[in-house]
């Protein structure tokens, strides 16, 4: 059974789905849900040449032609910064023109849910049913011009994400435990409990790792399930579940071959660089803490259930 949903990607606080089990406690979840509550948050004719909005989008396009052919891209974003979104649409509408894109899939709707067999002019109602989507977890008006440019231009759109109902099972499937080398393990770990704002008990820690590995376990075979020959599966995900080293690209075969463009809000960071064939520079955001209210009222964990 599951609980309240936050949104959770390491880097970006409380910005990525992420569904609190019934495993926590009742104090637990309700101190996960206020820091949720703080950010609420074939062919047919092809579309015409995007023009490109941005000195940075230029960039981008310049880098897409020097790259070659690849089976997947695989395209991180941080959740809140609309100019991510933008983005996604572009990249989208560069390779749909081209008649490259094979599908989207997306970290915002499950597996198994997709847009197969739906028209090109296919309605938002149609498009959201079709993928199951999830209001409350992932807002549709900041989605919807990335998925609905791939619908307009005849390419399927496929939820990724791990089902709500099987996170239970993964939560204790410690066979998860061995997928990443040590390092790589302790450092997903430091991000979900620096992504949680150090509130997480520390024996609810591994269970939440093993849900993110889980998820990005999902989506890396609903990139290969989209593959078509010649072509280009475009995935978009929060930046935390595309990093070369922890996320989906560890799942994919060493003969499907992938480049990765993770988008950042400002300066950067190296670590993020490190695990990017490309950085996407996007102005920086507004400074904002989601922690630091909540710790005013509550300076540290809460106790073990």
């Amino acid at each position: 059974m599951i609980g309240m949903q936050v949104a959770f990607t390491p880097g970006c606080k409380a910005t990525t789905p992420y569904h609190w089990p019934m495993i926590f406690s009742p104090l637990v979840r309700l101190l996960l849900t206020a820091l949720a509550l703080v950010w609420i948050a074939g062919c047919t004719t092809p579309p015409e040449q995007p023009q490109p909005t941005s000195g940075a989008e230029t960039a981008w396009d310049s880098q897409l032609e020097r790259w070659p052919p690849v089976d997947a891209l695989l395209l991180g974003e941080q959740h809140d910064a609309a100019a991510h979104q933008q983005w996604q649409r572009h990249t989208v509408q560069w390779l749909a023109v081209r008649q490259r894109l094979a599908a989207l899939v997306l970290e915002m709707a499950p597996e198994g849910a997709g847009t197969d067999g739906l028209p090109p002019d296919a309605g938002a109602a149609q498009v959201r049913a079709a993928l199951q989507w999830d209001e409350q977890a992932w807002p549709w008006d900041r989605y919807a011009p990335v998925v609905m440019a791939a619908v307009a231009a005849g390419v399927p759109v496929r939820g990724g994400n791990l089902p709500r109902s099987q996170m239970p099972q993964a939560m204790r499937d410690t066979a998860l435990d061995t997928h990443l080398p040590p390092a790589a393990l302790a450092r997903q770990r430091t991000a979900i409990e620096e992504g949680h704002c150090g509130l997480v008990p520390a024996q609810r820690l591994m269970p939440m790792v093993r849900i993110q590995l889980a998820r990005d376990a999902r989506m890396a075979r609903a990139v290969q399930a989209a593959h078509r020959p010649g072509r280009t599966v475009l995935l978009v995900a929060g930046f935390g579940h595309v990093q070369r080293s922890l996320g989906v690209p560890t799942w994919l075969p060493s003969d499907f071959m992938s480049k990765v463009a993770i988008a950042q809000a400002g300066q950067a960071r190296a670590a993020i660089e490190n695990e990017a064939d490309y950085i996407h520079r996007t102005p920086a955001l507004t400074p904002h803490d989601p922690c630091a209210e909540l710790r005013e009222r509550w300076p540290g964990p809460p106790p073990a259930p």
